[in-house]
């Protein structure tokens, strides 16, 4: 599930009635879910966060953008934050299966609308800048509202998209993309601040001045921090009655929550003190929490190949999440939160789901069931390698069953992901179908819309195909290597890829008949019967151990 944050500024934080104008566009957009509004009269400021796919996210984005526009002017705005347009700043951020890279294009998407259908001067920043002093946020904001006046008149200033002209009444916009800022506070027991706050010197990047160490010219020496992408302070909450290290983490794949809970656990230690817990304010990515997970669970020497709700309860013991209010998993991890309330297929019982699939409702149907075939051989594959680990007859394939148990985990929440794009790719025909053909311009786009839908709808069903052949050769392995107790598993592993391999395989071939893309069509065609031949190869080897061992 491909999911972007956005975190639009807009110049407005005390009239409740313009801010709701503008919030409402995003809460009316389709797919995106609003996380947060704080406005701030002082500021006369409010940061937006909310959340979806990526085109939804611009979609609403844009929409946010021109309505604030509309009713922000900035030729009266006053505000103790600097600031140079009605939407002054606006991030994209990747969450879920997204890229930098890909968020740059998104970057550059909007600003290329909002400059183009509402006239405002856009500059690309962060990651999206198109030149090093844009990178800058501050760099570019130089000179405030007031200035942009003369500021955009320097050939040197002219925007990224948009006129090279003094926007009055809404100022210019800065559209960018950053890493996730991760705001995390972890708990002492004690109730000095100055030790909270040593701690906080040494852990983040910029580090500390050691007035007692002096270089050549007398002057106190910097001692670098011990962690990157780190920014930290000590203070004492009064409501919790003990002090804190608090931490935000502006990039958590280069310093994880975990790596800075375990620090915070050394320094405090060299100052007699002990960790007590930490706290996540607001929301976290899941996979910063599927990473703290797995680095506890392989220091206790655990397996990590089992389910990700699992791994993260694993990390919320070990960082002691829950110590001064409860860590829910469904509130607190974006991709829960974002999905709570949206009920798919792969969220009934088995019972709910057969019923639904047992009806005249042409979807679900043989692509999901496919995709739940895959999920399904995943699982075996998985619980085959945990139930080999730790025992002393299979010792010497130990590491290969751990890495196998990740994998197979891995793989089953792709598949179980596909089981519900395969109905909504289905559904998007449907819709297509739908639209009017009074004239020969409906008739064009309505075409167009087929197609597209379509060509979704046979790439889904390939990109299982395509998964079927790693689940297959999962299968043998556990077959040949695993406990062989569980070798009916492993076949049924295998069986069940089989499934999966050949369902995904004829949706490829039923959905190509109505594609009028010749090249492409064969293409796709000749690539997913290969990958049938090498799938049902496989498979097969699985069926002769099987015989081999189990008999006929």
């Amino acid at each position: 599930m491909k999911l972007v944050e956005c975190v639009p500024n807009f110049s407005e934080g005390r009239d409740s009635a313009k801010i709701e104008q503008i919030i409402k566009e995003i809460r009316e957009t389709r797919n995106v879910m609003l996380l947060d509004v704080d406005p701030g009269e002082a500021t006369n400021r409010t940061v937006v966060t909310f959340i979806g796919p990526p085109g939804d996210a611009v979609e609403a984005a844009f929409r946010a953008i021109k309505r604030a526009s509309q009713v922000i002017d900035m030729r009266t705005h006053k505000g103790e934050h600097p600031r140079m347009g009605a939407t002054d700043v606006c991030p994209f951020v990747p969450v879920s299966e997204m890229s930098v890279g890909e968020c740059v294009e998104l970057a550059k998407k909007l600003g290329e609308r909002v400059g183009k259908e509402l006239s405002i001067p856009v500059y690309l920043y962060e990651y999206a800048a198109s030149k090093p002093d844009r990178k800058s946020l501050s760099s570019i904001r130089k000179g405030e509202y007031e200035g942009f006046e003369e500021k955009i008149r320097d050939d040197h200033w002219k925007p990224d998209f948009g006129p090279s002209l003094f926007n009055a009444q809404s100022g210019c916009t800065a559209i960018g993309v950053r890493e996730f800022l991760i705001a995390y506070n972890v708990n002492l027991n004690t109730r000095d601040k100055k030790k909270a706050n040593r701690i906080a010197k040494i852990i983040r990047e910029s580090g500390y001045t050691d007035k007692g160490d002096r270089d050549e010219d007398g002057k106190p020496v910097l001692v670098p921090g011990r962690l990157q992408e780190c920014r930290a302070v000590g203070w004492y909450i009064d409501e919790y009655n003990m002090a804190q290290v608090s931490i935000n983490l502006t990039n958590f794949k280069i310093t994880p929550i975990h790596l800075a809970f375990d620090t915070v656990c050394e320094e405090a230690e060299k100052l007699g003190l002990r960790v007590t817990g930490s706290e996540i304010v607001g929301l976290v990515p899941k996979e910063a929490m599927l990473m703290a997970g797995k680095h506890y669970l392989e220091k206790q020497g655990e397996n990590t190949g089992i389910p990700e709700k699992d791994i993260i309860a694993n990390a919320v013991q070990s960082m002691g999440l829950s110590e001064v209010s409860e860590f829910n998993v469904q509130d607190k991890i974006i991709e829960y939160a974002y999905k709570k309330d949206k009920k798919g297929l792969v969220d009934m019982q088995v019972d709910e789901f057969s019923d639904l699939l047992s009806t005249d409702a042409p979807a679900p149907g043989g692509g999901s069931v496919a995709a739940l075939n895959g999920a399904l051989s995943a699982s075996l594959t998985a619980m085959v390698a945990s139930l080999t680990l730790g025992k002393k007859k299979y010792k010497e394939h130990e590491e290969l069953m751990k890495e196998i148990a990740q994998e197979a985990q891995d793989l089953k929440y792709f598949f179980l992901g596909a089981v519900d794009e395969d109905t909504e790719a289905f559904n998007e025909i449907m819709d297509a179908f739908s639209l009017p053909k009074k004239t020969d311009e409906d008739n064009q786009k309505r075409n167009d819309a087929i197609q597209m839908a379509t060509r979704k709808a046979t790439m889904v069903p390939f990109n299982v195909l395509g998964s079927t052949k790693r689940l297959a050769d999962l299968a043998l392995t556990v077959a040949e290597k695993g406990n062989k107790n569980s070798l009916s598993d492993s076949g049924v592993a295998g069986l069940t890829a089989q499934s999966a391999c050949t369902g995904a395989y004829y949706n490829v071939m039923i959905n190509l008949g109505g594609i009028e893309d010749q090249e492409f069509k064969k293409d796709i065609s000749e690539k997913a019967s290969f990958i049938r031949e090498q799938v049902l190869s496989v498979t097969g080897r699985i069926e002769k151990i099987l015989s081999d061992e189990l008999g006929e």
